[in-house]
């Protein structure tokens, strides 16, 4: 039987946006996530939306360790997501779907750890995204970076469909901890 990828992202949509709302617990950083930090890294992180677990925390532990930040710049569905650096307190530009981004014009940087939001994930660490394929092609294109989906648990399911182009996840950080690959 077949998972209806369009189903699963409306209801677990709802799910993680009725949590959020009612939730006032944080994504805080774990030890093994503070671990993989190193100074100089590049870490690409997001501007959490609506209901998204906002991986502010995990962003500023990267800043404490030294490591430099990126956000995602959209254009488009078709157009690949690109990296630009961003520190806090740059400005921020309104990009499509409500996202916030760089503007333009920063400096394009290649990510060592790209923190993604979801809609879904099970234990084998796959991610149901928004369903534009941005983050699986830059989990392509990036292939050496260390790919950790931040999310709630109540964003956790027995399976989630993965067709052959989905890139599994390195680890996924809720508000209750990290679920890892042992390496």
């Amino acid at each position: 039987m077949s998972i209806d990828k369009p189903a699963l992202r409306a209801q677990l949509r709802a799910d993680r946006d009725r949590f959020a709302a009612e939730t006032s617990r944080a994504i805080l950083a774990p030890p093994s996530f503070l671990d993989r930090l190193k100074p100089g890294m590049v870490v690409a992180t997001y501007c959490a939306v609506g209901g998204e677990a906002d991986p502010a925390m995990l962003a500023a532990a990267a800043i404490e360790q030294g490591c430099t930040l990126a956000l995602p710049f959209v254009v488009d569905r078709a157009t690949p997501i690109r990296f630009l650096a961003w520190q806090r307190g740059d400005l921020l530009v309104e990009g499509p779907y409500k996202l916030r981004q760089p503007a333009i014009s920063s400096s394009e940087v290649a990510p060592d750890l790209i923190l993604s939001p979801l809609i879904g994930f099970d234990r084998r660490l796959n991610r149901l995204g928004q369903g534009g394929g941005h983050y699986d092609r830059a989990f392509a294109r990036y292939e050496s970076a260390w790919r950790v989906g931040v999310a709630w648990s109540i964003q956790q399911v027995p399976a989630i469909p993965a067709d052959i182009w989905d890139v599994p996840l390195h680890a996924i950080i809720t508000e209750e901890g990290m679920l890892c690959h042992e390496e």
